[in-house]
């Protein structure tokens, strides 16, 4: 009882001091046995659970994390970076306009950087995106082990652009 109650309070310390987190979504029925692949995904720690929001237009997408599945939560140290705790969750998706989807939205919305939309933006987590409580369940799990370095996910996005025909000259011209 006692090493469950310091792995919930390590748990509950690491994550709600910690802005990301790695989350990993169990294997879909016949897919792949290591399940989905780890995402680094911005949260919240509110009500003994991790909140998250995601899969909308702008927002981060929430691979394998399905309404009553399984997900491995790895939290990693804000002041040094390396990995702290693993911990088990179960995942729910909270119902839009429940009282549950209220709390965790207005946390949320104190914590989400660069939105587009500020006042909006609840009303389009509502059409367009879900909210997501990882809950802890059992005891920590051993730490990973190795670098877990991959490949960044496909994407549209691009930073890549030609370069201007007139950005050499600029470059290399001479200061007067």
């Amino acid at each position: 009882m006692t090493s469950e109650l310091l792995d919930r309070a390590l748990v509950e310390e690491a994550t709600k001091k910690s802005g990301l987190i790695w989350v990993q979504g169990a294997p879909a029925p016949g897919g792949d046995p290591e399940g989905t692949p780890t995402r680094a995904l911005w949260h919240v720690w509110h009500e003994g659970a991790v909140c998250v929001v995601g899969d909308g237009p702008g927002e981060q997408p929430l691979p394998g994390l399905t309404d009553g599945g399984d997900a491995v939560v790895t939290v990693r140290s804000k002041d040094k970076g390396g990995r702290i705790v693993s911990w088990p969750a179960t995942v729910t998706e909270l119902a839009p306009g429940s009282p549950e989807w209220e709390g965790a939205v207005a946390e949320l919305k104190g914590k989400r950087l660069n939105a587009r939309d500020g006042e909006q933006m609840p009303e389009r987590w509502r059409r367009e995106c879900r909210v997501l409580r990882l809950e802890p369940r059992g005891t920590t799990v051993p730490l990973p082990q190795g670098s877990l370095a991959a490949p960044p996910a496909p994407t549209p996005a691009t930073t890549r652009r030609p370069v201007p025909a007139a950005l050499p000259r600029l470059l290399l011209r001479k200061r007067r």
